[in-house]
Order: C-alpha cells, then structure tokens, then sequence
C-alpha cells in the first residue's frame, strides 16, 4: 500500500467548512502540515517536526514570538501566525452540548 500523501492545513480545514475564505489566509495555513510519517502524525509546521502543539504551549507559557524565532532558528514569523491561525479556526464551535454522566 502506498505511502498517505502529507496533508496541507489548507486541505484539513475544508472538509470541515473552512474552505479558502482568502488566499493569504489559505497559503498561512497551506504552513501547517500533517505526514503520518513526522511527528507521529500531529500537525507540524512546514513539515520541520516543529509541532503546532509545542509552539502554542510555548506562546501560553509566556514566550514571545520574538523569543521563539531566536530559539529554533528554522522557524519564521509567518510560522508562527500560521500556529495561531490554525488554532482559531480549530477552536471554532457553533455549540457545546452538555453530557450527562
């Protein structure tokens, strides 16, 4: 069986109703990808098994994106917008039901 072809954010966030509202949005997100074969298959950026996860624990901990970008120095400034897009759009709900135990 063939090797999953890597999906792009562009194309993880269609199926689920964002489709490309705007082009400089869609090519952000195009940043964040997702190979079964990097990262154990979480959302990385640009494929550099850099997960998205770990850039958003870092910003919430308390590091600037100035801070981050000194750090791993493969990174770039429109990585992390691409992170903190993705999280919005994932983020998104139009309603939270209640479960009862």
């Amino acid at each position: 069986m063939p090797a999953p072809k890597p999906a792009h954010g562009r194309d993880l966030l269609t199926p689920l109703g964002w489709g490309s509202k705007e082009t400089a949005m869609t090519e952000q997100l195009g940043r964040i990808t997702i190979n079964p074969e990097i990262c154990h298959g979480k959302p990385t950026i640009r494929g550099l098994r850099y997960p998205v996860e770990m850039v958003l624990e870092l910003l919430s901990a308390g590091m600037s994106a100035s801070d981050i970008l000194a750090d791993y120095a493969d990174l770039e400034a429109e990585d992390i917008t691409a992170v903190l897009k993705y999280a919005t759009h994932l983020s998104r709900v139009q309603r939270i039901e209640p479960v009862s135990a």
